[in-house]
């Protein structure tokens, strides 16, 4: 994800939630420091937590999540990480395909295709992911429906 792709990631998420009906808090931090301050903010105005994809959001995930359920926010995240490491739901690119996809561009470019006559691919597999122990933890009921579609389930 390129740095423009990023600073548009809220406006997009802002845009969506009105599209729903429903109105998002973004909070910005880029200081780990103040993520506390963030959390604190968002349990007075909000029900639960929505990590966008993030450089730094990946490298502190196991810090937003501690805050998530110290705060018993409920969450959603764009990697299958963030559920095994206590997060409630991720629904995301599936990272492991991606890679076994790039592999035939690796194989492409060392035959003498040009990388620039490449086509840009978007992701083709997604993974849902749901963490029942988070659910209990926090109080959340998660429909049967939407257990059964998950590709992966922590118990």
């Amino acid at each position: 994800m390129t740095r423009r792709q990023a600073a548009h990631q809220p406006e997009e998420a802002k845009s969506s939630a009105r599209g729903l009906g429903l109105e998002i808090l973004v909070g910005e931090v880029a200081d780990v420091d103040k993520l506390a301050d963030i959390f604190t903010e968002a349990v007075r105005q909000s029900n639960g937590v929505a990590g966008l994809a993030s450089p730094f959001f990946n490298f502190n995930r196991k810090r937003l999540i501690d805050l998530c359920s110290q705060y018993r926010l409920p969450s959603i995240w764009e990697a299958i990480a963030y559920t095994r490491d206590g997060g409630l739901i991720s629904y995301g690119p599936s990272f492991a395909d991606m890679y076994r996809r790039s592999a035939g561009y690796v194989a492409k470019i060392l035959k003498g295709t040009k990388p620039s006559e490449l086509p840009v691919q978007q992701p083709i597999r997604f993974e849902l992911a749901v963490n029942l122990k988070t659910a209990k933890t926090l109080g959340v009921t998660l429909p049967a429906s939407l257990i059964g579609q998950a590709d992966e389930v922590v118990e």
